[in-house]
């Protein structure tokens, strides 16, 4: 493998500017029509603007890769979801239940054969994103486990997929398809925002796919051989990303429960380069499965940075932090991130602008003060 890997990054989302927020207001984006979200020309055109600040901002903080933001997006995974064939999404009167709240009432269905279209707007999105940066261009999606995790089995219209190992199986083939889609349109950094491997090690969640007829340590196995099918034979300069959290919309969260049951799939059974964990509170569990990272190049950043507040870390706590993770795993193959995005939906987390950069900031000064530097 030839990627270069980073000590300081962060997920992709940031909170949305105001003429963002405008703008989808006015053209009425974030509203279904014929199973997609709405956009338009004029749109556009402001969410290009608003990127090339943000890329602006983020290669001023010192970040040596630099993301889109997802200002085009509503959800972090339904948009891209949305753009694959033979998957719509609908609108019903109740959405997903997270921490004292529920999210917007979208759900995906599985109405065709699934496909990803040579047309797929985030193709294009990724290469606005690398016409406007100086920085290293990542593209964050959801990963394959999304399809199947947030598709109910009563939404899947597709007779052959009654069959999971089939509809699993397309998932894989539609992932493998879409890397390489990514990277003939220039990406050499692609992350998969595969968390549904965290709500696994839930026992609220484990016991509601039990009921669904799943066993949930299958699962874990299978999604992690979704992803190993999507990505084994990537070309030899991608780098592959994975995000793990339990939630985040509005500051709120969805699942609970250490990485445990999961670990040994993610870290031993994918070859996944850049693994982003949510650590920011006990929900996380301990860092005990940080031991089950093979030696070598592969890196865990851990997120002791919270996004879900402006409160803002002390640097000598987030020391201290890494080192108990070196415990675990080598401070070598470690780096910083936050623990999710700061804005998976469009409404954002409950902080400031200003708040989120101070963030920024701080990601960057500490791989400085712990490995001398972002690229070390």
């Amino acid at each position: 493998m030839t990627q270069t890997l980073y000590r300081a990054e962060h997920i992709g989302s940031l909170l949305r500017p105001p003429a963002v927020h405008r703008a989808r207001e006015q053209c009425g984006a974030g509203r279904l029509t014929g199973g997609r979200f709405t956009t338009s020309d004029a749109l556009r055109a402001v969410e290009d603007q608003a990127i090339a600040e943000v890329v602006g901002l983020q290669e001023s903080v010192g970040l040596p890769v630099v993301t889109d933001g997802e200002y085009r997006r509503s959800f972090w995974h339904y948009d891209f979801m949305s753009g694959l064939s033979g998957l719509d999404l609908v609108e019903r009167d109740a959405g997903v239940q997270f921490h004292g709240i529920k999210l917007r009432p979208i759900h995906p269905t599985i109405t065709g054969r699934l496909d990803f279209p040579d047309d797929h707007p985030m193709l294009a999105h990724f290469s606005y994103l690398g016409s406007v940066a100086k920085a290293l261009p990542k593209i964050s999606i959801p990963g394959p486990s999304a399809c199947h995790f947030r598709t109910a089995a009563a939404d899947i219209a597709p007779q052959e997929y009654t069959e999971q190992e089939v509809l699993l199986e397309d998932i894989a083939r539609v992932y493998n398809k879409a890397v390489h889609a990514f990277y003939a349109a220039g990406c050499r950094y692609l992350q998969m925002d595969d968390i549904f491997f965290a709500y696994l090690c839930d026992d609220k969640h484990r016991e509601q796919k039990r009921a669904e007829g799943l066993d949930p340590d299958w699962l874990i196995e299978r999604y992690a051989a979704m992803m190993q099918q999507a990505i084994a034979d990537r070309p030899a300069d991608m780098t592959i990303g994975m995000h793990l959290c339990r939630g985040n919309f509005r500051s709120t969260w969805a699942a609970d429960g250490a990485y445990d049951p999961a670990a040994d799939a993610i870290f031993n059974q994918t070859s996944v380069d850049v693994y982003f964990m949510e650590y920011d509170s006990e929900r996380a569990g301990g860092l005990e499965p940080l031991r089950l990272l093979p030696k070598g190049s592969k890196r865990v950043m851990p997120g002791f940075m919270t996004t879900k507040t402006g409160a803002l870390e002390s640097m000598d706590d987030l020391r201290r932090r890494f080192d108990e993770a070196s415990k675990f795993a080598d401070l070598d193959q470690l780096g910083i991130a936050p623990q999710c995005g700061f804005a998976s939906t469009e409404e954002g987390n409950i902080l400031s602008v200003d708040e989120q950069q101070r963030k920024l900031e701080l990601i960057v000064h500490t791989a400085e003060r712990i490995w001398g530097g972002v690229a070390a």
